[in-house]
């Protein structure tokens, strides 16, 4: 089992924890965490890009010139692609570019990606996260304490004055335990996790 200190919100170690191996110690697969990226970010695309093709564009119903004798080379229509307003070649047209993975998939390489987390020292355990008020300043007092800059701070219930007190700050994200997800975690430079969050965390996915 990972061992890893546990800190307060002034930065001081107050303690240990012991992460489940089922979580935080399994096997990382690179290939996994990579398809779960892919699939994340393919399925936040619009897929509303769209030109027109030759048919689609106005005008070009009738020959611009006749066929023989003029010198030119013989047209059918002013809308063909290589004349100036006409119609693109391939054009794109709108289109899901979503994919699934399966829930054994994406559950390993969740757990892979909070592993390499803890395998690169990236992961820092608070015993609490608690702010009187929502006060930016705060919250980014917390952060410095921790030596944190880049991070997503993954809590275990909603709590609206620390969510609100970090939405200004454009280096941290926050999440819940069931909101969380592989994109999120590798891109952060740290992942900071409450120890009920870990708890949550071991419960739903151990």
């Amino acid at each position: 089992m990972a061992n890893v200190s546990v800190y307060n919100m002034e930065g001081k170690e107050v303690g240990k924890i012991d992460l489940n191996d089922a979580v935080f110690g399994v096997e990382v697969n690179e290939h996994l965490v990579h398809m779960a990226v892919v699939q994340q970010l393919a399925n936040n695309r619009q897929g509303t890009q769209k030109a027109k093709t030759r048919s689609e564009v106005s005008g070009g119903g009738r020959k611009p010139w006749r066929q023989k004798g003029t010198g030119h080379a013989r047209q059918g229509s002013t809308r063909a692609p290589q004349w100036t307003g006409g119609g693109v070649v391939f054009a794109p047209v709108p289109r899901d570019y979503s994919f699934k993975l399966n829930k054994k998939e994406k559950r390993l390489a969740l757990k892979s990606a909070l592993t390499s987390r803890v395998q690169e020292n990236k992961l820092i355990v608070v015993d609490e996260l608690k702010l009187d008020e929502i006060k930016t300043k705060k919250f980014q007092n917390v952060m410095n304490n921790l030596n944190v800059k880049k991070a997503l701070v993954v809590l275990a219930d909603n709590d609206e004055k620390v969510v609100m007190s970090a939405r200004n700050i454009p280096t941290i994200k926050t999440a819940l335990t069931n909101t969380i997800n592989v994109y999120d975690i590798m891109k952060a430079g740290t992942v900071v996790l409450t120890k009920d969050a870990v708890a949550k965390i071991e419960e739903v996915y151990a």
